[in-house]
């Protein structure tokens, strides 16, 4: 066989035997950066916003894992929260991880999203076994159904006890951040309840900067995951933690998908302070 034909089907399985990268971390500026200066800056920080894509196994992977290795490094100052668990739900969730209530009644009672299993339980079992608060941040659906069918006004006229579950009204809310202001595009401007989704947006937002400063303390680390849109370009919460607290040390995460990983795209650069980028044929959880 000649020489350049053994070259080349070598060549080919060498490229074909390399191994595959599951994620590239950048920081804002599209260079690339490690896991261990995450670690670091997660670690001095006071509050990390760990911007998730729901479906992404990566994401979902890393979030266990650093808090696994924060918790190493501060040990029960850590304090951990979701916005996939709402405010009303709290009393469960204490339940549950003091021992209180069995896990099948928790599961069975605690509106979890549907990929709870795969994706959170691993979190909340950590924060159980470890005995760290989990806390539920976010506002219950039904109120971020009623402003996207009333408005923001509607959460004035809820009952004292339903408003304990909400960011205290009324709350500002920029709608030119950029982040609304596309979901204006996105929804048209033609009906009440598109000029009325960036709105229930932020009545998430707000409600879950407040309920992470009330479970925050000075000394303490807060560790939040959320959707990365809740969080990118330093808006939604971020935007709402710093109107009522400036000098709070946050770093935040983001999380996208491209064809290529080997450099970040520029629609990607300046979302966070670390860009986690999979592959877009990365498997989902659901």
């Amino acid at each position: 066989m000649p020489t350049k034909v053994i070259l080349f089907f070598a060549l080919f399985i060498f490229i074909a035997a390399m191994p595959k990268d599951a994620y590239q971390l950048y920081n804002k500026e599209g260079k690339t950066t490690t896991y261990e200066q995450l670690l670091k800056q997660a670690a001095d920080a006071d509050i990390v916003l760990f911007g998730e894509l729901h479906n992404n196994p990566i994401c979902h992977w890393l979030q266990l894992e650093l808090t696994s290795e924060l918790f190493e490094k501060v040990g029960k100052n850590l304090t951990l929260g979701a916005e996939m668990f709402e405010t009303d739900n709290q009393l469960l969730l204490n339940e549950y991880l003091n021992g209180l209530i069995s896990r099948k009644s928790f599961e069975e009672e605690a509106r979890l999203w549907k990929n709870y299993t795969t994706d959170y339980k691993p979190l909340v079992e950590f924060a159980k076994t470890n005995q760290l608060p989990f806390i539920a941040t976010n506002i219950p659906r039904r109120y971020a159904s009623a402003v996207f069918n009333n408005g923001i006004e509607h959460l004035q006229q809820l009952s004292p006890q339903a408003q304990q579950f909400i960011a205290p009204v009324p709350f500002e809310i920029d709608i030119t951040l950029p982040g609304y202001q596309a979901m204006l595009q996105m929804g048209g401007h033609g009906t009440a309840n598109s000029q009325n989704m960036p709105k229930a947006q932020a009545a998430k937002d707000a409600t879950m900067a407040h309920f992470i400063l009330q479970n925050w303390k000075k000394g303490k680390l807060f560790v939040h995951f959320n959707g990365a849109y809740h969080s990118n370009h330093y808006e939604g919460i971020v935007w709402y933690l710093k109107k009522q607290n400036p000098n709070l040390r946050i770093i935040t995460i983001s999380s996208v998908e491209q064809s290529d990983i080997n450099s970040l795209l520029p629609d990607n650069l300046q979302l966070a302070d670390f860009i986690i980028c999979t592959p877009e044929k990365m498997t989902k959880t659901h």
